[in-house]
């Protein structure tokens, strides 16, 4: 592993650590170990979007494949709004989880009573999702992981190289990330011919947060919080 895929992978690292202390207090709590109410772990979400966004900052100048001239080329640009416009079409007729026999929880902010807090929650959602999460999986997702399977050394290899193992891991591997793995699986098919087709990380990205913003619009107007 070199030093190069270190600033890739820690906010991803960071993102996945935070589900992993929710859902052990999801757990902790169910059993009645943990004396919680579920309103106060919804703030779990803020403390990780705020944290992988610092993250990121902080290691914004190793991103040197992420470049924002990419979105000249408008003809990439409103493939890119395109496409995320599909995931989200898919995603939404997707919704039967494989491994679970019912539909998540979600995050729900109507647990808390307070407006503003409430507001403040919703808030910190659309900016995770939007904004956060699509730079945070984009640069593991396709920028490392797809690369690294094809070679070690993997700030060698052209971003949007075609090998068929890094194509169906990737895709595969994302969609297991995802409690709809099937929606997820889709999601990282089309990201991924995305980059093959522009060769952009931030076209990437950019298909990613309009999918999401679309799915967050979604969710909030009919209070769909199983998707969230």
């Amino acid at each position: 592993m070199t030093q190069k895929a270190f600033p890739r992978i820690i906010p991803f690292a960071l993102f996945m650590s935070f589900i992993a202390i929710e859902q052990t207090a999801v757990v902790l709590r169910s059993k009645g170990w943990l004396p919680l109410e579920a309103a106060t772990l919804t703030w779990l979400y803020p403390l990780k979007a705020l944290a992988v966004a610092l993250a990121l900052f902080l290691l914004r100048k190793h991103y040197d494949e992420w470049r924002f001239k990419d979105f000249r080329r408008l003809g990439h640009t409103a493939l890119s709004i395109g496409v995320g416009a599909l995931i989200f079409f898919l995603w939404i007729h997707m919704d039967c989880p494989v491994l679970s026999p019912s539909p998540p929880p979600g995050y729900n902010p109507d647990l808390i009573e307070d407006s503003t807090l409430r507001i403040v929650l919703i808030g910190s959602r659309l900016f995770g999702a939007v904004l956060v999460v699509p730079v945070m999986e984009e640069l593991f997702w396709r920028s490392f992981l797809l690369r690294y399977l094809i070679d070690k050394d993997f700030g060698q290899v052209a971003v949007g190289l075609f090998t068929w193992p890094s194509f169906l891991i990737t895709a595969l591997l994302f969609g297991l990330e995802h409690h709809y793995i099937l929606a997820g699986v889709m999601a990282g098919f089309a990201f991924n011919l995305l980059l093959y087709h522009t060769r952009s990380i931030a076209q990437c990205t950019l298909s990613h947060a309009v999918a999401n913003l679309a799915l967050g619009i979604y969710v909030l107007q009919g209070s769909r919080w199983h998707f969230w």
